[in-house]
């Protein structure tokens, strides 16, 4: 497949990887070819088959403390977390289906895209099909994200707060995974008209 703006491709492909029986087939031969990559200067990054950089593992995000599933009841542990946007807001295959994660939120959608549909979508209108506005504004401001990197925003884009404007910086995707995680219990936790507060520290 032809990709237009890869800014960040991964290490070699780990052929002997426990992972490999999980992944549908179509993902594979992908990462066979470029074993995950960054689109766009952190727009879109798409998950590799590897165990280093740990960011960059797709063994990460399904097996072990780090498993998205574990921390969002909508997952699966079939599910394959394989990409995340510049907010980190992930995208899922459920049975060659690509799906998106709020992961502020937790909230589950399927986009009804084929993985090749998802990455011919990607490439056709990035800016809007992947929400890049915050990272084009905060390019704007003269920062980057750097590979391993996502935005953090605050408040949160979920919050009636956010509609004042939001601070954006760049923390490391880990770090931004377990805030995203815990403040996402957080609000499944909540009842109707409930309301909840967020300390910064």
């Amino acid at each position: 497949m032809e990709l237009d703006g890869v800014t960040f491709v991964g290490p070699a492909f780990d052929g002997g990887s426990v992972l490999l029986d999980l992944l549908p087939d179509n993902l594979v031969g992908l990462l066979r070819q470029i074993n995950g990559f960054i689109l766009f200067d952190g727009g879109l990054h798409v998950r590799g088959v590897c165990s280093s950089p740990n960011w960059h593992s797709l063994e990460s995000v399904m097996t072990g403390s780090g498993a998205l599933h574990a921390n969002y009841p909508a997952l699966l542990p079939s599910d394959v977390p394989f990409a995340q946007d510049c907010v980190a807001d992930q995208f899922v295959l459920r049975e060659r289906v690509v799906y998106k994660l709020e992961s502020e939120t937790g909230r589950f959608e399927s986009l009804g895209l084929s993985l090749p549909e998802f990455l011919g979508a990607v490439q056709a209108e990035p800016v809007e099909f992947l929400g890049m506005d915050p990272l084009l504004r905060y390019q704007a401001e003269g920062a980057s994200l750097m590979p391993g990197q996502v935005l953090h925003v605050y408040p949160p884009f979920c919050t009636k707060e956010s509609a004042k404007g939001v601070s954006l910086k760049a923390v490391p995707v880990n770090e931004a995974l377990t805030f995203l995680a815990d403040f996402s219990r957080r609000v499944w936790a909540l009842g109707a008209g409930e309301t909840f507060r967020v300390k910064v520290v």
